[in-house]
């Protein structure tokens, strides 16, 4: 899916699915999905997180022949608004889009790593997402109900 010119636009089709998604954060997750690495699964991620500063980051996820070496969308995205922001750095909202090689909108929710991160660095954020083939935007608790905390 990374390619250059006009060939980089994701289908339209998907922005029906996403339309009670913010639409700052919707536009940078596509953009964020169009750059990612996903030579084997051909499965692209893009995630945007907005601060409670109200600065917005973008991560993408990243393959890798070592499979546990990839990395998620989620997670890279929150370590580019630490590195912006410093260990003060927390979470309000976030969007993880998902896109298929025919850049048809794919469900996907954070993995179960990635709501551990979201919860200890945005405890009230609102995390948005397709699955079950509509949009849904969740309270970080709904979806990690006993997140661990040291």
């Amino acid at each position: 899916m990374h390619r250059s010119g006009s060939d980089t636009a994701i289908s339209s089709a998907s922005d029906s699915a996403v339309a009670s998604f913010d639409p700052e954060l919707a536009a940078a997750a596509k953009l964020a999905a169009q750059q990612a690495y996903a030579p084997f699964s051909q499965f692209y991620v893009g995630c945007a997180i907005r601060s409670q500063r109200g600065a917005v980051y973008r991560g993408c996820n990243v393959e890798n022949s070592a499979y546990p070496l990839g990395g998620c969308a989620e997670r890279h995205a929150i370590a580019a608004g630490v590195q912006a922001e410093g260990p003060d750095f927390r979470i309000a909202d976030l969007v993880v889009l998902a896109f298929d090689r025919e850049q048809q909108a794919q469900q996907a929710a954070p993995c179960g790593g990635c709501r551990q991160q979201i919860f200890e660095l945005g405890p009230d954020a609102r995390v948005n997402f397709i699955a079950n083939d509509a949009p849904r935007c969740l309270h970080i608790g709904e979806l990690l109900p006993f997140g661990f905390r040291l």
